[in-house]
């Protein structure tokens, strides 16, 4: 049974999608980019910053759906400029304490927002 996930604490979708599917035991989050949801505003102060912001969503949405971090299996990091993956890695691993999950990263050269990360996951419910 399909079950749409939406958090009131991370930012509403900006287009004909939801921000996680949960279905079966598995819940697939959309791309997020750095919306602060207090606000509406893109954090681009620096691309720790932003990809604070964005760790940030995906971890609201996870906690909305009973999830946290430690229950990622994959997750996708798209970004403007490769130059910047070791800063961007650096804080992403700060939400990966124990065993990180799957990951690909790619540099792309547009993202929603002209942001310069986004990052969607999948996730598995224990059973």
């Amino acid at each position: 049974m399909k079950r749409i996930i939406n958090s009131s604490q991370a930012p509403a979708p900006i287009g004909p999608y939801s921000q996680a599917i949960a279905i079966n035991n598995m819940l697939f989050i959309s791309g997020q980019i750095a919306i602060d949801q207090s606000n509406g505003t893109i954090i681009s102060d620096s691309i720790e910053a932003e990809t604070e912001q964005v760790m940030e969503n995906l971890g609201k949405i996870l906690k909305e759906a009973g999830l946290g971090f430690s229950d990622v299996v994959k997750s996708s990091i798209f970004i403007r400029n490769m130059g910047e993956f070791a800063k961007i890695n650096d804080v992403y691993g700060k939400y990966f304490t124990g065993e990180p999950p799957a990951r690909e990263t790619v540099e792309v050269s547009g993202l929603p927002k002209n942001v310069n990360v986004e990052i969607s996951c999948i996730a598995v419910f224990p059973t």
